[in-house]
């Protein structure tokens, strides 16, 4: 099993991530990576800075970015690897979703609140390390707050509690996430919009973390791979073994590539390292998403391939 490929991590240009481009790089290189792509939530500001850096340090390094969207009246986000940065969808993407989420903050404190949890706003506003908030700015303020001491909600995220593991990213999905009871809409693109505009911009595009949005639902899987993916992220940080077999198997039914992301964060995510998530096939994964982004036009590292045959398992 290999620990050299990570193809989902965050700088500070995502809402919840925290760390300058070049330095995720640096601890990147740190971790043992050789490989790795940075897929910001709905941007493309940092991949120049990432590139450059990670050029100097001799990673192999994937452009990428990780679309919010919407399928069957559901959000997923879908990973696009080898995009041109520079396209203008793109930007027009991020600037349409970030003046959303700036619309959004304080409705999401309102939420909150609403629950029974109490917030100091200016410390949330403290947290973000952009100029919206993220349920992890939000989750980690109320959980540092003392008014919040015996709240009940907040116990499972507290140390012993059984969803302390990732405290932050968990009560997000807990209370925040669509269906839950602080969740606020927000107008997404469709992901045949998304598949599309990733692959006419030379990209490739991979369904992200499908267990953490809906388990193990073959149905909706296949509806997704009808629309055109070209993957599914088997191996990541929030699939079980289970998890990581079941998407693997349906990659190979339908020969998509079965990609590995930790979707790295910092201290939003704090359980999830670089360098500690496995993959048994991460060379074939490294070639097939090669190949196939160079095929488009894409950017993708230089890689050897032993047969043609190989990308078409």
């Amino acid at each position: 099993m290999d620990t050299w490929l990570d193809l989902h991590m965050h700088t500070k240009y995502s809402m919840d991530g925290e760390f300058e481009p070049s330095d995720l790089m640096n601890q990147c290189a740190a971790a043992g990576l050789k490989a790795v792509a940075v897929s910001d939530h709905d941007s493309v500001e940092a991949i120049p800075k990432a590139r450059k850096r990670a050029c100097e340090l001799g990673l192999c390094f994937f452009s990428a970015i990780e679309l919010s969207c919407a399928h069957l009246g559901k959000n997923f986000h879908l990973l696009g690897y080898g995009i041109d940065e520079k396209e203008p969808i793109f930007h027009q993407i991020e600037k349409n979703i970030h003046q959303q989420r700036l619309d959004n903050s304080e409705k999401m404190m309102n939420a909150v609140e609403q629950l029974g949890i109490y917030l100091d706003r200016k410390y949330v506003w403290t947290l973000s390390h952009s100029d919206v908030i993220a349920t992890v700015n939000i989750a980690r303020a109320a959980l540092e707050d003392p008014r919040n001491i015996d709240n009940p909600i907040l116990a499972p995220y507290r140390p012993g509690g059984l969803r302390n593991k990732s405290p932050y990213v968990n009560f997000g999905w807990d209370y925040c996430s669509q269906g839950k009871p602080a969740f606020v809409p927000m107008t997404l693109i469709t992901l045949h919009e998304a598949v599309r505009h990733i692959q006419n911009n030379g990209g490739a595009a991979v369904l992200a973390h499908p267990g953490a949005n809906m388990g193990q639902n073959r149905d909706v899987t296949e509806s997704l791979v009808a629309e055109g993916i070209d993957g599914i992220e088997a191996y990541c940080s929030y699939h079980d073994t289970d998890t990581s077999q079941f998407y693997a198997d349906i990659c190979r039914t339908y020969k998509l590539i079965a990609t590995i992301g930790s979707d790295y964060h910092g201290r939003a995510k704090p359980n999830i390292q670089l360098g500690e998530y496995e993959h048994p096939c991460a060379q074939d994964v490294f070639d097939r998403l090669c190949y196939l982004i160079h095929e488009r036009g894409g950017s993708a590292p230089t890689h050897s391939l032993s047969s043609k045959d190989k990308i078409l398992l």
